[in-house]
């Protein structure tokens, strides 16, 4: 039986809902914005911060994130980025060797690349699909929804390269790839689960 759980999704997949799902029927923990929380208590960002910062690192490809990163130096000469990601490498660690969780991204994946007790998923989608729920969840906004998800997947695949060196959302990464669109979230999470036995 797997105890430990990553997700990581495209934008409008329902990965974080799915995990919770999945959470919940295994009894396992939970982690997703209580990661970004916790992140924000051991480094003094806000919240909101690390999440726009972090895995919604707003360079649109590797170079521009590179010299973002360099230009934002701390004290110690580390960036506010390498900072952050230093943090939540150490928290989800830590909660990982707490035992049974299902953690949604944060390059928990590659984090955890080691650990034998894992299971890394990744949730992916149709654009109509993907477009639907985030409609659903958000509202109407001036951007298109297609705008919207791939400039948010692209910003992930940057933060994702930039501190894996893999490409986000390639198979070889990952155990388990399954496609809500056309499963369906419930089917997604029985997958999930049943994976883990």
């Amino acid at each position: 039986m797997k105890s430990i759980i990553t997700i990581s999704r495209e934008f409008g997949s329902g990965g974080h809902s799915i995990g919770e799902a999945v959470a919940k029927k295994l009894g396992y923990r939970f982690f997703d914005r209580e990661l970004v929380n916790q992140v924000a208590e051991r480094s003094g960002f806000s919240p909101e911060f690390i999440e726009e910062s972090g895995e919604y690192a707003s360079a649109k490809n590797s170079l521009l994130f590179a010299i973002a990163t360099a230009n934002q130096y701390t004290m110690n000469g580390i960036s506010m980025l390498d900072k952050l990601y230093i943090e939540q490498t150490k928290i989800i660690e830590e909660i990982a060797q707490e035992g049974s969780c299902v953690i949604v991204g944060r390059c928990a994946d590659y984090i955890l690349r080691e650990y034998r007790d894992c299971l890394h998923v990744f949730i992916h989608a149709d654009m109509k699909s993907r477009a639907k729920r985030i409609v659903e969840r958000f509202g109407e906004q001036e951007r298109p929804a297609e705008k919207r998800l791939n400039e948010k997947d692209q910003r992930r695949k940057v933060y994702y390269k930039n501190y894996t060196g893999r490409t986000w959302g390639q198979a070889q990464n990952y155990d388990l790839c399954l496609n809500s669109g056309v499963l369906g979230s419930e089917r997604c999470v029985e997958l999930i689960a049943a994976a883990c036995k």
